[in-house]
């Protein structure tokens, strides 16, 4: 097999001609060698490796060791290497993995070997990974973690550091930073930092310093909420609840990095005109980066057939008076920029759950009076521009300098006031139909301005100059 090599690795480039020697010479070593690198560092330098001596690597580590590299492990190279493996071997490994990482791994596994690897699991950890799943991916369900610290609102407060000591001791606990108060029927009560366990006078009861008002969220929510309430309330671990409030897992802050960071990725690809990838750009195919953009490419050069049958209708005005083509890509691009620059603010806003549905005409009633402004500003400008020409006798239109300007100018306040409404609008439209409201990309805003633009800047030319020059 090829090395994984990789530019943007030169630190792990440097280490796997050794790590491989030592993979080859004296397999037993390599954990010691390497207990001191982070596993994030390790899963670099296994993903510049040889496929196949990844499988050494992870044989070579203990097992607990492996299955932290694991997780950080390249989402195609981590399946790729799981598949390969005997499902007693994967199991080993994927048993010691946090419990919503261990279910992510399996999830991205075709069914078959995922039920091997199952399996073979112990039934704690075979239940536990079934439950996680069953909830949808991009749900709290999909992205909690059940390694979380809890106990009892009736113990002491000495009664709650021996727990928590025991219960660190006992395994991993991805949440430890974190302690959850519940009654004795599991249900959700409090929530206190461990910090503040530590300072807790002894002899009181962990409930007397534990906050009442929990901020929690269900299976089912979706994970742009999650990130959302997260944000907003600056946790480290969002608490899942059933109907009942009894409390199923939590959401690290590390897993709503991670949300924020794809849903970011897919916004910013959409709002280029093309359908979000599901894999890292360097991993995507041919076919499927040709398939990704060549719908929404083919649509927008659609659309733009329209600019072209309105341009087609004013060709005898065009022939007329020809300098008006001059200004034809003034006045579509700032519509177009007018439109985008709207679109793009309520989209974010909608992400970040400052804009509702309801919220529509209270956009409307800002961006109008917006474009109203941003228009004249523009128009000003293209006014002043034109009479500076004629004035030096750089351009010279003769004594329809000034009509023509005003043509100009009145369409950039036109077409910037339409372009910021439309722009703002259609967000809320494509929801309202139950599209995702980044789908109204730039350049899907500018292709509707660019017709608008158009008819306006010849209805405004011939308003001014029809009975003069066209």
């Amino acid at each position: 097999m090829t090395p994984r090599a990789n530019e943007d690795r030169p630190l792990a480039a440097l280490i796997v001609p050794d790590l491989l020697e030592l993979l080859d010479e004296h397999p037993e070593s390599v954990g010691p060698q390497t207990e001191e690198m982070h596993p994030a560092d390790l899963a670099d330098v296994a993903e510049a490796m040889p496929e196949a001596a990844v499988r050494a690597l992870l044989a070579a580590l203990p097992r607990e060791r492996a299955a932290e590299v694991l997780e950080y492990l390249d989402e195609d190279l981590r399946t790729m290497v799981l598949e390969e493996l005997p499902a007693d071997e994967a199991a080993e490994i994927v048993a010691e993995m946090d419990p919503d990482e261990r279910a992510d791994a399996l999830e991205e596994l075709d069914e078959e070997t995922a039920d091997e690897i199952l399996q073979e699991l112990e039934p704690e950890e075979k239940a536990e990974t079934e439950r996680l799943l069953q909830y949808d991916p991009y749900t709290a369900g999909g992205l909690m973690t059940t390694e979380f610290v809890s106990v009892e609102e009736t113990l002491t407060v000495e009664e709650s550091l021996r727990a928590v000591r025991a219960m660190a001791r006992g395994g991993r606990r991805e949440a430890m930073y974190t302690i959850y108060t519940t009654d004795a029927s599991g249900r959700l009560r409090g929530v206190l930092s461990l910090r503040e366990l530590l300072a807790a006078p002894e002899g009181s009861r962990i409930s007397e310093h534990a906050w009442t008002e929990v901020v929690s969220v269900t299976p089912d929510t979706p994970q742009e909420e999650v990130s959302q309430v997260t944000s907003n309330y600056d946790l480290v671990a969002l608490p899942v609840v059933d109907g009942q409030r009894r409390l199923l897992g939590v959401v690290t802050v590390d897993d709503v990095i991670d949300v924020i960071q794809e849903e970011q990725t897919e916004d910013a690809q959409k709002f280029g005109g093309m359908e979000a990838l599901e894999e890292p750009y360097m991993q995507v195919g041919l076919w499927q980066n040709v398939r990704k953009r060549g719908g929404w490419l083919a649509i927008l050069a659609l659309s733009e057939f329209f600019t072209a049958s309105v341009m087609a209708r004013y060709e005898h005005s065009l022939s007329d008076a020809v300098f008006l083509s001059q200004f034809i890509p003034l006045v579509m691009s700032s519509g177009g920029n007018a439109g985008s620059q709207a679109t793009s603010l309520i989209i974010r806003a909608m992400a970040l759950g400052e804009v509702h549905m309801r919220d529509w005409w209270r956009i409307v009633l800002r961006e109008l009076p917006a474009g109203l402004v941003l228009g004249t500003l523009l128009g000003l400008i293209a006014i002043t521009r034109i009479a500076l020409w004629h004035a030096t006798g750089l351009y010279d239109y003769g004594p329809f300098s000034w009509l023509i300007a005003f043509t100009v100018g009145l369409t950039l306040l036109a077409v910037v006031t339409i372009g910021s409404l439309s722009g703002s609008m259609l967000p809320f439209l494509l929801k309202r139909l139950g599209f995702d409201p980044a789908s109204a990309s730039a350049p899907f805003v500018a292709t509707i301005v660019d017709v608008s633009a158009i008819s306006l800047y010849f209805s405004v030319a011939y308003l001014f100059l029809g009975g003069k020059l066209l």
